[in-house]
């Protein structure tokens, strides 16, 4: 086999050609294989063709934006996405969150720390803390949702649904202390990157929305006052 196709692919979508190509350039550079969109439409096409392992994209693009695209695309795929940004208000980050953005960087910024929160999320698997599963807490049932703590997938009566690189690592967390409860600040941590408490809820409202029959009355994913969450399986 190639080296090189064992190397983390990565798309990088934007409209900005120079900034484009030096991304291209420099994350090339730095062990990567990188493939290029100019817009939305086209990272479809490459989508369609290729297998990645995150997206770096930017938000103000011509047309469809990055905002829009994300929202569609964790519809049924859920390739761990860092967005670019010069938008620095907290509302803009909670609305990127909102869509499946696992992190977020502003413009301008130095090409050491996008490598930096780039390797933060590839390498995200299970939280600091976290015991690894035995055979026998390999994977967590509750109602009809199946989550297998080694893959990070989750299941609804055999049906497979689509996680964030964030959702995983919050239900690895959950479910490797099933009927703890986890404060935001522990959440927060495991979660790592930018993320703040708010963000934290934000996260655990779009969990609930493909784990809870009524989000609004959460069964499995459960608020404890002044503490935090905690996953039951009752």
């Amino acid at each position: 086999m190639d080296a090189s196709t064992e190397k983390p692919h990565i798309l990088v979508v934007d409209d900005d050609t120079r900034l484009r190509e030096l991304l291209k350039s420099f994350l090339s550079r730095n062990d990567f294989r990188v493939s290029t969109a100019a817009s939305a439409a086209e990272a479809r096409q490459r989508l369609g063709s290729l297998d990645f392992d995150l997206i770096v994209l930017d938000v103000m693009m011509p047309g469809e934006t990055g905002l829009e695209f994300a929202t569609e695309l964790r519809r049924t795929d859920d390739v761990p996405i860092l967005m670019l940004t010069a938008m620095v208000e907290t509302k803009d980050r909670i609305a990127g969150l909102e869509r499946g953005v696992d992190d977020y960087l502003g413009k301008p910024f130095e090409p050491r720390e996008l490598l930096l929160r780039i390797q933060s999320v590839l390498r995200r698997g299970r939280p600091a803390g976290t015991p690894a599963p035995t055979e026998a807490r390999r994977q967590v049932t509750f109602g009809p949702m199946q989550f297998d703590i080694e893959l990070g997938e989750l299941t609804d009566k055999g049906k497979r649904l689509p996680l964030t690189d964030a959702e995983i690592a919050l239900m690895r967390a959950f479910a490797g202390r099933i009927g703890e409860v986890l404060s935001r600040e522990t959440l927060c941590k495991i979660i790592g990157a930018s993320v703040n408490e708010r963000a934290i809820d934000v996260q655990v409202t779009r969990l609930r929305r493909k784990i809870e029959p009524d989000p609004s009355f959460p069964r499995y994913l459960r608020t404890v006052r002044g503490q935090g969450y905690r996953l039951v399986d009752a």
